[in-house]
């Protein structure tokens, strides 16, 4: 159930591959090429943001030592439609380097087998990338207790987690039209708005 996209999902993926292909030479590094992508959805339509989060987890030992982190991602919010006057706006996640956020040190060839079958690039709900993560970061333990090695803080779910889904994110909205810059940030509720 984690792999069946929605029909949303599948288009948003199909115009990412398209934009990408059609930009790859133009923008080498992660972090121009994900501007790129929210400028170029916003001009076909998408509300799309690149959201930035940041975290610092304790797991568990707040005395012992505290683990900070940072991550950037396309959010993209758009309206499930079931039929013409009922839909709900969904929140998908796009990350262009998601494969990676996986790979561990020294892995078995089961581990191995699993992440290099992820997409690299990741097209989909909290919810799904919620269970992916459960699951990857399962296994990612199962490995490296196989091979004898310890289990890194930011190998753990919840730090994982954190990078997607944390409550400390600011969107930034690129204008298609003017190149102006609006910063969108936290409400208490954890979902991003506009400051505007």
């Amino acid at each position: 159930m984690i792999w069946r996209a929605t029909d949303c999902e599948i288009e948003l993926l199909e115009k990412i591959l398209m934009y990408v292909r059609n930009m790859e030479s133009d923008l080498v590094d992660s972090s121009n090429l994900k501007k790129g992508l929210v400028m170029k959805l916003q001009m076909d339509g998408y509300e799309a943001s690149l959201c930035k989060t940041s975290w610092a987890s304790t797991l568990g030992r707040p005395k012992v030592c505290q683990f900070t982190g940072d991550y950037e991602y396309i959010d993209v919010m758009v309206m499930e439609k079931k039929n013409e006057e009922d839909g709900k706006q969904t929140r998908v996640i796009v990350d262009v380097d998601f494969r990676s956020q996986f790979e561990v040190a020294r892995p078995t060839p089961t581990y191995e087998e699993i992440v290099a079958n992820l997409p690299s690039i990741f097209v989909g709900t909290e919810e799904k990338l919620e269970s992916v993560i459960s699951l990857l970061c399962s296994a990612a333990k199962e490995s490296m207790k196989e091979r004898g090695l310890h289990i890194p803080p930011w190998r753990k779910a919840s730090y994982m987690q954190s990078k997607w889904l944390s409550k400390d994110c600011n969107k930034v909205s690129f204008s298609p039209n003017n190149n102006n810059i609006g910063i969108m940030m936290e409400k208490s509720d954890g979902k991003c708005t506009s400051t505007h």
